[in-house]
């Protein structure tokens, strides 16, 4: 299993005053103005080292300072047995390659927090309840040192039959002391993938037929420019995305973004 670690560094300005700082206990909803507020509010130089660990297609274990998280843990607590911890954890769907209750339940979580949409709130188990919280898309939160932002994920064109119907799934933002992570979970390359700002990495799907192609993967973070991207979740009916061409399409248009390709498929 591969490791990546990459090193982002910065400067923060202390651009507010005491009067602008949230009150927003951990895990409170927060509204935007105030999430840009904490982020601003940082006077000091800060290394964040931030390693991304793949379990299997759209699980990983990511290592951000000395905040551990996982996205989407399934295939039985099993696989996490050599990994730390988690802080708290993000699901990002109902299907079975990213929510698995019984994975979660051999986690022994005590009460780590689980950031979850509605509706898998609605198909986990009793047992698991005191541990979840909901967030809807648009949603904001402070938790463990990061925002978090609950963006949609959803197929194109929008049908009511689709896989991935809007408002059902999150995708996620992560951001701490400036720099941010983006997590895209079951998506095309909708407008509020697009429209993203200041990604500094970001894990893309791709895979037929419950997604992207790769060459519409590649145009949508074409769009957003992150400076790092991971493409993740690229098993489709077909076998593997050809990743390898999702790289070249990128880079032969914009050379800045760093195309990272781990392996997320260790038993193939």
């Amino acid at each position: 299993m591969k490791k990546l670690i990459f090193s982002l560094a910065t400067i923060a300005a202390l651009t507010a005053c005491k009067n602008n700082k949230s009150d927003a206990e951990p895990g409170e909803m927060i509204p935007a103005e105030e999430s840009t507020a904490l982020n601003d509010d940082m006077n000091e130089q800060e290394e964040a080292n931030i390693n991304i660990e793949p379990v299997s297609h759209a699980t990983a274990v990511i290592n951000w300072d000395d905040a551990v998280f996982y996205t989407d843990p399934v295939g039985g607590a099993e696989l996490f047995t050599e990994m730390d911890k988690p802080n708290f954890i993000l699901i990002t769907d109902i299907h079975g390659d990213h929510m698995n209750a019984e994975t979660l339940e051999g986690l022994e979580l005590g009460d780590t927090k689980i950031i979850v949409p509605q509706a898998v709130k609605e198909q986990l188990p009793e047992t698991l309840q005191a541990n979840l919280m909901v967030m809807a898309n648009g949603d904001r939160m402070q938790l463990e040192g990061f925002t978090i932002e609950a963006l949609p994920m959803y197929n194109l064109p929008e049908v009511d039959d689709a896989m991935h119907i809007k408002g059902r799934g999150n995708g996620y933002v992560l951001e701490k002391n400036g720099k941010r992570l983006y997590i895209s979970g079951d998506t095309e390359d909708i407008p509020e993938m697009r429209n993203l700002k200041n990604i500094d990495a970001a894990l893309v799907c791709m895979n037929l037929p419950y997604t992207m192609p790769v060459n519409q993967a590649a145009e949508g973070v074409l769009a957003f420019a992150p400076k790092k991207v991971y493409p993740y979740h690229y098993r489709g009916k077909d076998g593997l995305a050809d990743v390898e061409k999702f790289k070249s399409l990128v880079q032969e248009k914009n050379d800045s973004i760093e195309v990272i390709l781990l392996d997320w498929y260790p038993e193939m």
